[in-house]
């Protein structure tokens, strides 16, 4: 099943990349819980593992959450994770936001996403259908981010940021369809002026009604989510580019050539990245990683791009050759 997304002028000139806290706080809660498989984050979830089941001792609502999200097709709630307003906003500002979700909504959501699954257990359904679901709900994600999110949420904000920073530049240099070309296989952009996403269950023609479209990217999810309702603003969760970067780190004959840090820059490179980034995913002071940096641009395995106040560091065709023959 596809959906068509009806793109306007207006529409274009609307939409903008975005990142959320609280999307990815959803996302990391179903792969702690192991409804998503854990991929690349395997030794990020026996690292939390433990913590996670003791979080659920203390707010037993994050099971109720894990039973109205996660699920195939549309057996999801929304007002759990709304879009966000904005580029950067702070977790706690989109958890202020789900906070004034109506309790009437929310009973709304759920009681049409159990329709159409398995009788839940009544312990979960009195958590669900409580006056104070909501705040109840918020207070179980606040403190998921609050012990164990948010402590790994520099390595995965720069995950998504240089997404959004090398997706944005291609954006502003070759238009739309360079920009999503490689978004997700289940996303094409249409030369007659709408984007194709197919989904497990909504198709059809959407018309985005010079609103605009935010495209979010994530580090756990694998494939693409719609936010198309007209409660929230229209989004696309999309699955980051170079979340496993720098998993398989070359130990051997690129190590031995130019040195364990400089192999694992360059196979973060497989997305472009600037000094800022790179620093926060090696955990190495700015300092060392631009010498790193500098010593890979002079012998030609790395070439930096000005974008904005920023340089994007990129791997050349040689430094491609390099780490595909080392990763072979």
């Amino acid at each position: 099943m596809a959906v068509k997304i009806q793109v306007s002028p207006q529409d274009l000139v609307a939409s903008r990349f975005a990142i959320s806290p609280l999307i990815e706080t959803m996302h990391a809660h179903w792969t702690l819980d192991g409804r998503n498989e854990p991929g690349v984050h395997r030794r990020w979830v026996e690292r939390w593992r433990g913590p996670y089941l003791d979080l659920v001792r203390r707010h037993p609502a994050l099971r109720a959450l894990a039973a109205v999200s996660g699920n195939k097709g549309d057996a999801n709630v929304d007002f759990i994770a709304p879009p966000p307003a904005g580029m950067s906003v702070p977790f706690e500002t989109e958890l202020a936001s789900m906070r004034r979700t109506p309790v009437a909504q929310a009973h709304k959501e759920v009681t049409k996403v159990l329709a159409g699954l398995p009788p839940l257990p009544e312990q979960l359904r009195d958590v669900l259908f409580s006056p104070r679901v909501v705040q109840v709900l918020a207070d179980a994600y606040e403190a998921l981010w609050r012990e164990i999110v948010s402590v790994s949420w520099p390595r995965f904000h720069t995950i998504l940021e240089r997404d959004v920073i090398q997706r944005a530049g291609r954006l502003a240099a070759y238009g739309w369809a360079a920009a999503l070309d490689d978004l997700s296989d289940q996303v094409r952009w249409r030369q007659d002026g709408h984007i194709e996403v197919r989904l497990h269950t909504r198709h059809g023609l959407h018309v985005l009604g010079g609103k605009g479209l935010l495209f979010l990217p994530t580090a756990f999810s694998r494939s693409v989510g719609a936010y198309l309702e007209e409660s929230w603003p229209n989004a696309l969760v999309y699955p980051a580019r170079g979340t496993g970067a720098g998993v398989g780190v070359p130990d051997g004959d690129l190590a031995l050539l130019i040195g364990r840090t400089r192999a694992r820059v360059l196979t973060e490179l497989a997305v472009p990245a600037t000094t800022t980034h790179l620093a926060a995913l090696l955990g190495q002071s700015l300092g060392a990683t631009g010498g790193h940096l500098a010593a890979l641009r002079r012998t030609g395995l790395v070439v930096g791009t000005r974008t904005g106040r920023s340089v994007l560091y990129a791997r050349t065709p040689l430094g491609d050759a390099l780490v595909g023959r080392s990763l072979a």
